[in-house]
């Protein structure tokens, strides 16, 4: 098992893409979703893919474990999914920190939104300038909840309009 501690931001600009690696595409399929646990399988440019069970233990940290899977395993599992998020993964090193920068594809075309994962809940990395709002928390802005209930690109073509909104608010 391993603790996962991530933040989640809206991404202000494309100025990531000049430090970005290449894309690895990921298609996420949830067997069974909720604010509590998430069971689901991940495959990753259509080449290997993972199973990952989750279970929240505070609003940034999560028990997290994940095991490689035969990819025509995950293809067959993927038939009894019940909602399912496509994007492209990009890592960007910025001061020392890995950041992953989601674009999403599929029904949330177009959607842009960088994670970082760290060491402790109080880490406090330093802000890249294509930084946008944080949405940590907000439950809109989960892969579940784009899997689930897909987001018109205009929400999030304001998102950045409405950050006073955004803040302090936790799953």
């Amino acid at each position: 098992m391993a603790a996962e501690i991530e933040r989640k931001y809206l991404v202000s600009n494309d100025s990531w893409r000049k430090h970005a690696s290449q894309g690895a595409s990921f298609c996420q399929a949830y067997l069974t979703a909720n604010k509590k646990r998430t069971v689901r399988i991940r495959t990753i440019d259509m080449a290997r893919a993972v199973l990952t069970v989750k279970f929240r233990t505070s609003s940034l940290r999560r028990e997290e474990f994940e095991y490689d899977i035969p990819y025509v395993d995950a293809l067959e599992t993927l038939t009894y999914a019940t909602a399912l998020v496509e994007k492209t993964r990009y890592k960007v090193r910025h001061l020392g920190y890995d950041w992953d920068i989601d674009v999403y594809n599929g029904a949330n075309d177009g959607f842009v939104l960088a994670e970082i994962e760290l060491g402790n809940e109080a880490d406090q990395p330093p802000s890249p300038p294509w930084l946008g709002p944080e949405v940590t928390g907000i439950s809109a802005y989960s892969n579940r909840t784009l899997a689930v209930s897909p987001h018109p690109n205009e929400l999030f073509l304001s998102a950045p309009a409405r950050q006073g909104n955004l803040a302090g608010r936790v799953l």
